[in-house]
């Protein structure tokens, strides 16, 4: 195209195509591309001018409007052209090697993976990118500046190549599942379904498959070896299936072996281990030494060797025993925010917290002083009426917190904040002090003072122990003084508890300063309680690193944490292009690191099989973020799911899936059961009392012996001492077992059991508070309340082939069972059997316990069957 201007002076300029030519006298200059954006046509104050920027710049006056606006487009073309000359250029070059790549993976049904695409696409600039030199008004209207041919090459830079790749994807799986209609048929005993198959072919190279309870993830697992072994592109000796028990590692061992052997292809060299025993061939392997797991941990007495280097360390050092003592006796229940009341006297009628000695106190403070004086074998009275008697129209009688008579000293305890603040909500505390130490001034009374916050941090108890001292009270501390009331914190569960905080430590890699940080990041652990803990922690932690040194051994933690980074620093030691993993919700930081270290170097494949809604192991070391995400850690990934049950009723599988779900962070499903749809109800058998479970449990097992339901019986328990809710003696036609929840995991029988769901600090869910310090430690949970215990109720519905009945007691119903029976396909029945339409009324306060009839002072009333946690009350 060619185009000329002109104007005073005898300027001129030429335009053939994307060039123009500017001619002044007897000189001539070139402008192409961007070098275009050099002219600019500007208004003087005696018309329109040409300017041109540049070493030289020069006006050239004398332009018509139109020739203006002209030039205008013109330069505006020719500059967006220029921009885009290189970009559209690799655009079209990477679009036609995509093309061809495409191509070849579609006539060879082979699955386009994701890195394969990337590093093709890796240098080529975004549309953002491209455009950056383009004149911001020439963006919105390209269609006028470019070709179609270049308008498509601009929009391949604008997300197209994904596009591509899953419209090839999706051609190669419709081939696929086509031309391998047999091997779907026969890889497994049972055929795949679509989805299975999908799941199969989808050999992206990280794949995150979402499997619903009993929905054939083994089979998946199984299959993808099979079909990458039969297509040619993985060798056996390069698959590599981890799991996270012998057993599960035993059964993927053999259904490979079986399977790949009744279609006539080779499983030599097909590995599948757990990760321990992966990772302990890995170091062998890396360093001609393989490493011994110590003794305490192959035996499952990790806690007990916890207890054997506590009592080294407190018969060794004074300042240990002292602090064990002090954290385990008296600051074991401290919880941030304060703990929820445990305790009710109804002769005083205070509801607060039960102290070592038996009383019932107000607050978590008063409670911590009780129980330090209890364990320095001083004699107190709480609440004592004063001396004096006190009465005005603004005051009852006047009780002290504490009074000590064998001093004839009172003992005030306020509960103030160490900023001085009084508690939130209480009208004239400061006034309430201050009158009360009036008082004592008054009439020459001895008073003691403590504050909760010299308490919570244990600073006020040295000085509380000198003020008695001074008024001669004896101090006899005796942490192993019989204790006649209150249970302290165990010397088994807080060495539980250090091992559950070592666990996550070590799986997370976390130094002192790493967890000193976290610390700081959340004010209500940055505690002196918080710190007396990792203080012990720290020295523990030394005398266990020292023990597995001089047995010339490793725990599990370590030694994979080893093995990654082994790997990491040398890759080579990665030779598997096809690894799978089970069970992923349950995997760990170290897991998730060597499994990450094992997909470095190219056409490495990650099938990462697991269901979010049976995350249960997070005290484990489990990681469900691991899972949830998944893409963060490993990289841009597919998602298929696997919603068919071969397990479940349709029925069991709407109520455990209505249940699980609301959560709403677990990740949605719709859980289809393969037999089709119906199924008996779930029912709930309520018992009046709780030495009425085992009975109504074996009065169930007697029914559906009778009624012919022959078939395998799971009876879950929350807790191990669930057992004795079991009858001992035999149903015909029945195979009746007890197990744990947890040990249930991907078990299966055809009528289950839970014989104790209800409330209560032994409950379901389990009110036992996590120790605050866990979550120095430990992932982040998801913040709905009782998360993992509401996914373990799910594990335990999902166990189930034909019912599932749950058993509780009237009264002390679980919440759990409160809002199952908003369930429709939830039935409410009697130890009989028979369907029960009275209706469970719902604590309007707490909204988990149930109104339950009492008798009080002034006649009967409906209480809170949490009280004293709830004290909601309603009238008959």
């Amino acid at each position: 195209m060619h185009e000329a201007w002109s104007g005073r002076g005898g300027w001129s300029l030429t335009r053939d195509d994307d060039r123009l030519t500017l001619t002044v006298g007897d000189e001539t200059e070139v402008f192409e591309g961007v070098d275009a954006g050099r002219l600019t046509v500007r208004r003087t104050w005696n018309g329109l001018a040409l300017h041109v920027t540049g070493e030289h710049p020069r006006r050239l006056p004398g332009l018509t409007r139109t020739d203006a606006d002209a030039i205008r487009a013109a330069v505006t073309r020719i500059v967006t052209r220029g921009a885009l000359a290189a970009p559209l250029a690799q655009a079209v070059e990477t679009h036609a090697a995509l093309e061809r790549l495409l191509a070849r993976h579609v006539r060879a049904q082979r699955w386009v993976p994701y890195d394969t695409v990337a590093a093709l696409l890796d240098s080529l600039p975004t549309r953002d990118d491209a455009l950056a030199g383009v004149p911001a008004d020439a963006r919105t209207h390209l269609e006028t500046h470019l070709s179609p041919g270049e308008l498509r090459a601009l929009a391949f830079l604008d997300g197209a190549p994904l596009a591509r790749v899953g419209q090839a994807n999706a051609e190669i799986m419709r081939r696929e599942l086509a031309a391998g209609r047999s091997f779907f048929t026969r890889v497994e005993k049972a055929p795949l379904t679509l989805e299975q198959a999908r799941a199969v072919v989808t050999l992206d190279n990280r794949v995150r498959v979402i499997a619903a309870a009993g929905s054939g993830k083994t089979s998946v697992m199984v299959a993808r070896a099979a079909y990458a072994i039969r297509r040619g592109f993985v060798r056996p000796e390069r698959i590599l299936m981890l799991a996270f028990n012998s057993d599960a590692a035993r059964e993927l061992q053999e259904r490979v072996d079986m399977r790949l052997a009744a279609l006539g292809l080779p499983s030599e060299g097909v590995r599948a281990s757990t990760f321990h025993a992966f990772g302990l061939a890995l170091i062998g392997e890396a360093t001609g030494r393989r490493p011994r797991i110590a003794p305490w941990i192959e035996a499952g007495t990790e806690v007990e060797k916890v207890q054997e280097i506590v009592d080294e360390l407190r018969d060794s050092s004074l300042d240990f025993r002292f602090k064990w003592d002090l954290f385990r006796l008296l600051y074991g229940k401290v919880q941030p925010g304060g703990a929820e009341p445990d305790s009710h006297d109804s002769l005083t009628g205070v509801t607060g917290f039960e102290t070592y000695r038996g009383e019932t106190v107000r607050t978590e403070g008063e409670r911590l002083v009780a129980d330090w004086l209890f364990l320095h074998g001083v004699d107190y009275r709480y609440e004592a009426p004063y001396v004096h008697d006190l009465f005005d129209r603004d005051h009852e009688r006047y009780r002290p917190t504490f009074h000590y008579p064998d001093a004839d000293l009172w003992h005030e305890h306020w509960a103030l904040r160490a900023d001085g603040a009084a508690p939130p909500g209480v009208v004239g505390y400061r006034e309430t002090m201050k009158w009360k130490r009036g008082i004592h001034r008054k009439h020459g009374t001895a008073l003691v003072e403590t504050a909760w916050h010299e308490i919570e941090d244990h600073s006020g108890f040295e000085a509380l122990a000198r003020s008695l001292e001074e008024h001669g009270i004896a101090l006899d501390w005796n942490p192993d003084r019989p204790l006649p009331a209150a249970e302290p914190l165990e010397h088994e569960r807080l060495a539980h508890l250090v091992r559950t905080f070592m666990t996550h430590v070590k799986s997370g890699a976390l130094t002192p300063e790493d967890l000193e940080a976290r610390a700081a990041a959340q004010p209500e652990l940055d505690t002196p309680r918080t710190r007396l803990f990792l203080d012990l922690y720290w020295r523990i932690h030394e005398r266990w690193q020292a023990a597995l040194a001089e047995a010339d051994a490793v725990d599990f933690d370590d030694m994979l944490l080893r093995a990654a980074e082994l790997v990491e620093q040398e890759p080579s030691l990665a030779r598997w292009d096809l690894v799978m993993v089970d069970e992923f919700q349950d995997t760990s930081r170290a897991r998730a690191r060597l499994t990450r270290a094992l997909l470095v170097g190219d056409s490495k494949h990650l099938l990462a099989v697991g269901d979010d809604w049976q995350a249960i192991n997070r005290f484990a070391g489990a990681d469900l973020t691991v899972m949830t995400g998944f893409g963060d850690l490993f990289g841009p990934a597919l998602t298929r799911r696997l919603q068919t049950t071969f397990r479940t009723t349709q029925t069991t599988a709407d109520v455990a899936s209505r249940f699980v779900s609301a959560n709403p962070t677990q990740i949605a499903k719709g859980v289809r059961a393969f037999r089709g749809p119906g199924g008996a109800p779930v029912a709930i058998v309520r018992v009046p009392r709780h030495d009425a479970l085992a009975g109504a449990v074996r009065t169930h097992l007697e029914r559906l012996s009778e009624a012919g339901e022959a078939g395998t019986v799971d009876v879950l328990g929350r807790y191990g001492f669930d057992r004795k809710l079991v009858p001992a003696r035999r149903f015909d036609g029945l195979d009746v077992r007890f197990r744990t929840i947890h040990r249930s995991k991907g078990l299966e029988a055809d009528h289950v059991i839970l014989p104790n769901v209800s409330s209560g600090r032994f409950g379901f869910p389990s009110t036992i508070p996590d120790d605050p310090v866990l979550r120095l430690a430990m992932s982040e949970d998801d913040g709905f309340r009782h998360s993992e215990e509401r996914r373990l109720l799910y594990v335990a519905l999902t166990r189930a082939r034909r019912t599932v009945t749950l058993f509780t007691v009237a009264g002390r119903e679980s919440p759990f069972v409160l809002e199952l029976l908003e369930d429709a396909d939830v039935e409410l029945r009697s130890e009989d059997g028979q369907a029960v339409t009275e209706e469970v009324r719902v604590c309007p306060g707490c909204g988990e316990g149930t109104l339950v009839r009492r008798e009080g002072r002034f006649g009967e009333f409906y209480g809170c069957s949490t009280f004293p946690r709830c004290t909601q009350t309603v009238k008959v």
